[in-house]
């Protein structure tokens, strides 16, 4: 790694869990982890609060292997391959070793972009930047660099931490449309007031450009997440059955997590064209009483 990237106490390089290699950067009491395999955001912890993303006990941190939690890329496709079973599910991004290749630091924030680049058939580069500051803010660019045009599926599958899933709301998708992924035919549903858990939940929510709210009474905190470049929201927990089908999910966990997703997937599937490129930003704030 090009130790052009660090800057004294703000960003270090450092070893984490497998052996894997991650930016460690700090902003005026906040923290970020970034993880070069996946460009993988697994850690972020406002100054002065509990940490905002959730990871599995159980996630295996090795090479081969996506991290379960945090917020992995789904990157250059979200879910499986449209045309081929044989490939990764959420893209070949999750197993890959990113290149940090741009740092900076002021006053209020710190920030690094790591680069996918094209190689190995690929036609295309994607780069994500990291803005630590009084929020988190992830943005993943995606250059098509071939002579056709590139389908495009993507997310940044955050998982966020809280009390208790029984017991938080998701305010902002009140009267949107979304896909129940879990129904035979996927119907697409329109949401009436906020979402509440009480099963297993995986909806894509389309068409809409909404901030959403975490509200959580247990952590007396609220989540805002806000969205550019964006159509979808992805919202998911996997409640008891299927967590006792993950290996990298502990049985008992996912009361902790909700995924709160911002995407471009389903209906909202991109196409690029030769030379262009697309930016989705998530920004995440924490607001406490």
């Amino acid at each position: 790694m090009d130790k052009q990237i660090t800057v004294p106490e703000r960003i270090t390089i450092k070893t984490g869990k497998g052996g894997l290699q991650y930016l460690d950067l700090r902003c005026n009491g906040a923290e970020a982890h970034v993880y070069l395999h996946g460009a993988h955001v697994l850690h972020y912890q406002p100054a002065g609060q509990a940490p905002v993303l959730w990871h599995s006990k159980e996630s295996l941190f090795e090479a081969n292997k996506p991290i379960r939690g945090g917020i992995p890329v789904c990157w250059p496709w979200f879910g499986a391959h449209a045309t081929d079973t044989t490939l990764p599910s959420h893209g070949y991004s999750r197993y890959s070793e990113w290149v940090p290749v741009a740092s900076s630091a002021s006053a209020t924030a710190t920030t690094v972009t790591l680069r996918f680049p094209a190689s190995q058939g690929r036609s295309a580069l994607a780069e994500l930047t990291v803005v630590l500051g009084s929020s988190l803010e992830v943005t993943l660019a995606t250059t098509n660099t071939g002579s056709s045009a590139m389908p495009l599926s993507e997310a940044l599958h955050s998982y966020f931490a809280v009390s208790d899933i029984r017991t938080v709301s998701i305010t902002g998708l009140d009267q949107e449309q979304y896909v129940d992924t879990l129904l035979a035919g996927r119907p697409i549903l329109t949401q009436e007031g906020p979402v509440a858990f009480e099963a297993e939940t995986d909806r894509i929510y389309i068409n809409t450009t909404r901030e959403c709210v975490i509200a959580d009474p247990g952590m007396h905190r609220s989540i805002r997440i806000g969205k550019k470049g964006s159509l979808s929201t992805v919202v998911w927990n996997p409640w008891i059955a299927k967590a006792a089908r993950m290996p990298d999910f502990g049985d008992n966990e996912y009361p902790e997590m909700v995924c709160v997703e911002t995407a471009n997937c389903g209906p909202n599937a991109l196409s690029l064209a030769p030379g262009q490129t697309h930016a989705m930003t998530t920004r995440i704030d924490v607001e406490t009483p």
